[in-house]
């Protein structure tokens, strides 16, 4: 049976019983408490296993003249029906070794009877034990296909007790929950549907009767109530009640013993058992049930069914929550299929791959690329594309998501009649033997397709891992040119709270440049540091764009290009001194500065620097920075900056200011300057050192590449090794 039957099994059983399954939830919880209370105080006999009838019985006939009944009940606790000397009734829990009265029986409180009666019925008679007893074998019904999904979901029964990846709490919680629970689950639901299926007579086995007639010739001497060998066979903690002879002394009156599993008639004057009623198994098993299903000999049963019963409620709170929140996901795209010229395929199961694969849509649609997203069973011939990603999970032992089951035989049926270039992303758990099983059989089976033209080797994602995520945008818009955000805390799924800032100081654009310098303050204590970003919405339909933040005295600075018809670049410019805007820092701790490098080299073109000049300004250490920007022309804001570097230099904040122009009389780029210093660089990433970049894709792919040159024949190192040392950090657009 397919993973999508017991899913909408699960969803569809706990929809029809959550009402209902609610109330008896929440009066199991009240029920488990008065089975703890009842407990105290503590009536219990200690030997109730060494005590026999034969010692209990001829004290309590000395103590009271008239006996009634004796009683053992499910704690544990004697109880006595029975009138004392004076004639008065004496009703309450005794001491069975001395006969002395220990305390008056309390009667349950109208609340508790009330939600008894409701547990039990809905306070609906017949009607309502039908009822509770559907409840009751839905709530099996629903733990058994729970537990088939959990199962699957941590692929296998030895992984069931396996640390869970954090997702949304309802998530989390629901399946944590679930897994502990389930064995207290099953007992109340097997125990409540068996006491239905028993209390409604579907089991007419009788008791079965033996009589034991005296023969003919046999004479049995009376004896003593100590020396009746059931009485002193008989355990007082196998006894349910013992009923005495109404009429002491009369032969037609006799001993009535209730024990477990059989009744027994005990003539009064010999102690022979003259009948004997076996209950029959189903009866025992009633018992056996109720006492599992309540909780009652137990104060441990009772707090765990008690427990079990809340996290009932909190299951139906979190899975209807799970699954409001996929039914919320939807996929809104502005550009229709057959115009995009990149299609994002997601299979996920819970969401979380779509919350990845929705901010890769965002920054591409912002970008002003024709961008589409579907779900994998949504996949067909796409007339315009030229870029396919596919965002996939792997579900149970290598499965598809439930939203991706067709695409592999979509994929043969629908080829696309033009090259296009794929790259697949996979997104599991490693502490699983399956990790991102299907986005491999995914990634080779596009790569088979006579159409599909590699674009990266498959990504894998361990565990949402915002961090391993933004190897791939790194590698994605290299690979590209096509910029995406490659802070991890823009993939990071909990979204950090908005920030007021207000305006300080903001520079005017001129003939000569079309670049601005805003100042913002930050109106909390929120701490951040250059190399950070800031996400501003500048209109109301909430999308982000990022800008790099330079640390300025304790303000956020931002350098921006004012772009014609650039909506982000456009909303900062027309911000006035004192204005205040919402917005949200985010961290991006691989592009701070590098604290325990020996020197740092910053390579930046464009509005790249803004962040440097930050980290610049805070080099309170005057470690050795050395700082190459590449511009296209010398205009007035390149002469601020050469000033600005003058004075850090002057302040031993700055070790060295080189910059390069591409439209000037003699053109230069910044990798020109990258090239003149091959050596020194060379030798400073020999000693441990640090190269940032910040700036274009374009410059980035240009001066890595001459990096990976430079260092080969002069340092005998290489790019990749540079990168995994964390010698070389970048933030480029």
């Amino acid at each position: 049976m397919t993973l999508s039957i017991w899913r909408y099994a699960h969803l569809f059983l706990a929809i029809v019983s959550s009402l209902f399954l609610g109330v008896l939830s929440a009066t199991g919880v009240i029920l488990a408490i008065d089975a703890i209370v009842e407990k105290y105080p503590d009536y219990r006999v200690k030997n109730l296993e060494a005590l026999s009838l034969a010692e209990v019985v001829p004290t309590l006939r000395e103590l009271y003249p008239e006996v009634i009944s004796l009683a053992v009940d499910h704690n544990g606790f004697v109880l006595i029906d029975a009138i004392d000397e004076s004639g008065n009734a004496v009703r309450g829990f005794v001491d069975a070794n001395t006969g002395k009265m220990l305390g008056p029986i309390a009667p349950k409180s109208s609340f508790v009877q009330g939600v008894t009666t409701l547990h039990r019925s809905l306070f609906l008679h017949e009607t309502g034990r039908i009822i509770v007893g559907i409840t009751s074998f839905l709530l099996l019904l629903i733990t058994v296909s729970g537990l088939i999904l959990l199962l699957k979901r941590q692929q296998g029964l030895r992984h069931l007790f396996a640390k869970i990846k954090k997702d949304s709490f309802a998530q989390h919680f629901h399946v944590w929950t679930g897994r502990w629970s389930v064995l207290p689950l099953l007992f109340i639901s097997l125990t409540g549907t068996y006491l239905f299926m028993s209390r409604m007579g579907l089991f007419s086995e009788e008791n079965t009767v033996t009589k034991h007639g005296a023969s003919a010739n046999s004479i049995v001497a009376e004896q003593t109530l100590d020396n009746f060998p059931v009485f002193r066979q008989t355990s007082l903690a196998d006894v349910e009640k013992l009923e005495f002879p109404f009429v002491e002394g009369d032969p037609e009156e006799f001993f009535i013993l209730k024990l477990k599993d059989v009744e027994l008639t005990v003539d009064q004057l010999t102690g022979k058992v003259v009948r004997e009623a076996k209950s029959p198994y189903h009866v025992l098993l009633e018992k056996w049930s109720l006492d599992l299903h309540s909780g009652r000999t137990s104060i441990m049963l009772a707090i765990v069914l008690g427990l079990a019963s809340l996290h009932i409620l909190f299951l139906i709170y979190s899975g209807f929550s799970i699954t409001f929140k996929r039914t919320r996901v939807k996929i809104k795209n502005v550009i229709e299929a057959d115009r995009a010229e990149i299609i994002l395929l997601v299979g996920s199961e819970n969401g979380s791959t779509l919350f990845f694969a929705n901010q890769v849509l965002q920054q591409l649609l912002q970008a002003g690329y024709r961008a589409f997203m579907a779900e994998m069973n949504c996949y067909k011939n796409f007339p315009c594309v030229e870029k396919l990603i596919v965002f996939t999970a792997t579900f149970g032992l290598g499965d598809a998501p439930t939203n991706a089951r067709r695409f592999l035989s979509l994929l043969k049926a629908h080829p696309q009649d033009h090259p296009v270039q794929f790259a697949v992303l996979g997104f599991g758990s490693r502490t699983y033997s399956h990790f991102c099983g299907y986005a491999s059989l995914v990634d080779t089976s596009l790569a088979q397709q006579k159409w599909a033209v590699r674009q990266l080797p498959l990504y894998t994602i361990n565990d949402r891992s915002a961090d391993e995520f933004v190897q791939w945008t790194h590698a994605w818009s290299e690979a590209t040119l096509l910029r995406l955000a490659t802070s991890p805390a823009v993939y990071a799924q909990k979204i950090e709270q908005l920030q007021d800032l207000q305006v300080v100081d903001k520079t005017d654009v001129g003939f000569d440049n079309q670049t601005f310098m805003i100042t913002l303050a930050l109106q909390s204590r929120k701490t951040f540091q250059s190399g950070d970003l800031l996400a501003i919405y500048p209109n109301d339909k909430g999308a982000e764009r990022f800008y790099s933040i330079g640390k300025h005295f304790g303000n956020v600075r931002l350098i921006v290009k004012l772009h014609e018809q650039g909506i982000g670049s456009s909303y900062l410019y027309r911000l006035q001194v004192g204005q205040s805007i919402r917005a949200r820092v985010v961290k991006n701790l691989s592009f701070h500065f590098p604290k325990k490098a020996s020197r740092v080299l910053m390579i930046c073109n464009g509005t790249g620097i803004a962040p440097f000049l930050g980290m610049v300004n805070c080099n309170r250490n005057r470690r050795p920075i050395y700082l190459y920007a590449g511009f296209r022309y010398r205009n007035s804001l390149a002469v601020q900056y050469q000033r600005y570097a003058d004075d850090a230099i002057r302040e031993r904040r700055l070790t060295s200011f080189a910059m390069a122009f591409s439209r000037e009389e003699c053109p230069q780029y910044v990798m020109d300057l990258v090239r003149r210093d091959a050596v020194f660089i060379s030798d400073v990433l020999r000693r441990q050192g640090v190269v940032m970049i910040c700036g274009s894709l374009s410059m980035q792919k240009d001066v890595e590449s001459l990096l990976d040159e430079i260092v080969l024949s002069n340092a005998g190192l290489s790019l990749a090794s540079l990168k995994e040392n964390g010698q070389l950090l970048t933030d480029c657009y």
